[in-house]
C-alpha cells in the first residue's frame, strides 16, 4: 500500500506574514500583535500647504473687501464724516515693509543657493524690519492721539483704526512664522527640514505687503 506524503505547513510567527512584513503585509507598517498602530512618518505634499495658504489668503481678501465696502457705505451716507491727515510716517513704513519683501527674497535665494549664513542674515533682516513695521504704526496711532484724533472721533478715525489694527494683527502671525523660521534656520540652511516652509510664510509675508499698500491708497484717497 503506497504511503502519501504530505508536504510540511509552513508556519509564520505570531505579528508576522509571509510577506516578510509586519501584520498587515505592508513591510511592517500596520498594527502590531498588541492591536496598536505602529509608528509611521506621513509625508504631506508641498501643494497641501500652499492649498492651505490660499485658502486662508481668500478669507483674508472677502474680510478687508467686507471692511472697505462697509467704509464707502458709511462715508456716502454720513454728514458727520471729517477727513483726518494721515501721520507722514505711515510712508516710512511702507517702505520698511517693502524692504521687508526684499530681503525676504534675498533670503529665499540664498537657501536654494546653499549659502546657510547669507539665508540666516537675510531672514533676521527680514524679521527686524517686520517689528519696525508694526512700531511704527503704533507710533503712527499716538501721534493720531496726540491730535485727538480716537477711535470714536468721527467715522473716518474709525476707519483708520480698524484697517490698520486689522492688518497689524495679521501681520504679527507673519510675525511669528518669521520667528519659527528664525529658530530653525539652522536645520532648514542643511536640508534637515522641509523647506516648503519657508515658501509658505513668504506667499503670507508678501500678500501683507501687498494689502498695505492696497488700505494705504484707500485711506488716502477715502479719508
Amino acid at each position: 500500500m503506497a504511503t502519501v506524503l504530505t508536504p510540511p505547513r509552513l508556519t509564520t510567527p505570531p505579528g508576522s506574514n509571509a510577506t516578510g512584513g509586519g501584520g498587515n503585509g505592508f513591510g511592517g507598517r500596520g498594527y502590531g500583535r498588541d492591536g496598536g498602530r505602529e509608528n509611521r512618518e506621513w509625508s504631506v505634499p508641498a501643494r497641501t500647504y500652499r492649498t492651505g495658504m490660499w485658502m486662508a489668503l481668500v478669507a483674508i481678501v472677502m474680510l478687508f473687501a467686507a471692511f472697505t465696502s462697509a467704509m464707502v457705505v458709511r462715508k456716502g451716507a454720513s454728514s458727520d464724516w471729517t477727513a483726518i491727515a494721515l501721520p507722514r510716517i505711515l510712508y516710512f513704513n511702507t517702505l520698511l515693509l517693502l524692504a521687508s519683501s526684499l530681503a525676504f527674497e534675498f533670503s529665499r535665494r540664498a537657501l536654494d543657493a546653499g549659502r546657510a549664513r547669507d539665508f540666516k542674515l537675510w531672514l533676521n533682516v527680514t524679521t527686524i524690519l517686520g517689528i519696525a513695521f508694526i512700531g511704527g504704526q503704533l507710533i503712527a496711532w499716538r501721534e493720531l492721539a496726540s491730535h485727538g484724533v480716537y477711535l470714536s472721533t468721527n467715522p473716518s478715525s474709525s476707519f483708520f483704526y480698524l484697517l490698520t489694527a486689522a492688518h497689524g494683527l495679521h501681520l504679527l502671525g507673519g510675525v511669528g512664522a518669521l520667528f519659527y523660521l528664525v529658530w530653525k534656520a539652522p536645520k532648514l540652511a542643511v536640508g534637515l527640514k522641509k523647506r516648503v516652509a519657508v515658501d509658505v510664510t513668504a506667499i503670507y509675508w508678501h500678500f501683507m505687503d501687498g494689502l498695505w499698500i492696497y488700505l494705504l491708497l484707500l485711506l488716502t484717497v477715502r479719508l
